[in-house]
């Protein structure tokens, strides 16, 4: 703990020359004055992103240099600023952008970095030097009227594939895709979203009665599979840090989840969460060590209460009446009202 505090002053002093100045230029400008961001200039320009880089902001912008952007594999850079992957390019600068005012040492205080992608820039400390993803931060705190400006050494990267694709990429949720699959919701779960799903493992599925997920994937059980996967899946990218805040998430079935940490381990209802905050293009994934099932629907009272017992009857003659009446045989009910009976005249 003492190693790691110590680099993170050593990074805010060694950085502190670079400390915030009197801003005269927005982000953009300032980029463009530096003359060591032409490649990155030129890919905003590409993407649309100028105007929303020259906004009010407050931003903050961790800058690949030119060397940074010729890292990357070769034609890279070209293909992205094709007019057809502007949408990718959009995706790959956002991610570099976060939307507040982040200073260097609130940098060094923060284990992740919200960007206006939606995804989040993990912060590492290695040898004394902060990272963000893989990328060394070479020069901090470059103040914009708008903003912030830190300089990395490398181009970093948002999660491409959405979320079946980043699960089958995992290899663990074979279970988990051929359900989704089955019930028809690959298409739904691939789709901007953005979602967050608790992602049973394929040990998870193991873990249920023999036969229940091979009776899951008929054809004629499928509404009943979807509801159970609903029952994973929650609206919006929630990490994992605001989903313990929350307490609880309601799910696409319309049903909650409760997320709390219970004797020391993070769980939803009963299912332990084994890793969390595996981004996805469109959205998050949390693996869980249990399958999910939501309650069962109530049913109506009238539907579910059991239908009076009949009661065995006699025939008894009372003159006194000149008839008969019918009354319960014995151990019957002698209330012969509340069942039903009437008296039979002659």
């Amino acid at each position: 703990m003492r190693k790691l505090m110590a680099g993170c002053l050593a990074f805010v002093v060694c950085f502190g020359g670079s400390a915030l100045r009197a801003a005269e230029q927005d982000i953009v400008d300032t980029a463009v004055g530096a003359g060591s961001f032409k490649t990155l200039v030129a890919a905003v320009q590409a993407a649309g992103l100028v105007e929303t880089l020259k906004g009010k902001g407050p931003f903050t912008v961790f800058a690949p240099t030119d060397e940074a952007f010729a890292k990357l594999p070769a034609g890279t850079v070209e293909t992205l600023l094709k007019p057809e992957n502007k949408e990718k390019l959009a995706a790959i600068l956002t991610y570099h952008v976060s939307p507040a005012a982040v200073k260097a040492q609130d940098v060094v205080k923060a284990a992740t970095v919200k960007t206006v992608n939606g995804q989040r820039i993990d912060v590492s400390m290695t040898d004394g030097r902060v990272k963000v993803d893989q990328a060394n931060i070479v020069k901090t705190d470059i103040g914009c009227t708008n903003g912030i400006i830190h300089v990395i050494d490398a181009v970093i990267l948002p999660s491409g594939d959405s979320i079946p694709a980043t699960a089958d990429k995992a290899g663990t949720f074979k279970t988990l895709l051929a359900a989704a699959k089955a019930a028809g919701l690959v298409e739904a779960l691939s789709a901007p979203g953005p979602l967050t799903v608790f992602a049973p493992t394929d040990e998870a599925f193991a873990k249920l009665p023999a036969g229940t997920v091979e009776s899951l994937l008929k054809p004629e059980n499928k509404g009943k599979l979807a509801d159970i996967l609903k029952y994973h899946v929650v609206s919006g990218r929630v990490y994992s840090d605001q989903a313990l805040a929350a307490q609880n998430a309601n799910t696409l079935l319309g049903t909650p989840v409760a997320i709390a940490v219970k004797d020391g381990v993070a769980r939803v209802n009963n299912a332990k969460l084994l890793k969390t905050d595996l981004d996805a293009s469109n959205g998050v994934i949390h693996v869980i060590d249990s399958v999910l099932l939501p309650a069962a629907p109530a049913k109506k009272a009238a539907a579910i209460a059991p239908a009076p017992a009949a009661v065995p009857v006699q025939y008894v003659r009372y003159p006194t009446h000149g008839g008969y009446v019918a009354q319960p045989a014995a151990g019957g009910c002698p209330n012969s009202r509340a069942v039903g009976m009437r008296y039979v005249r002659r």
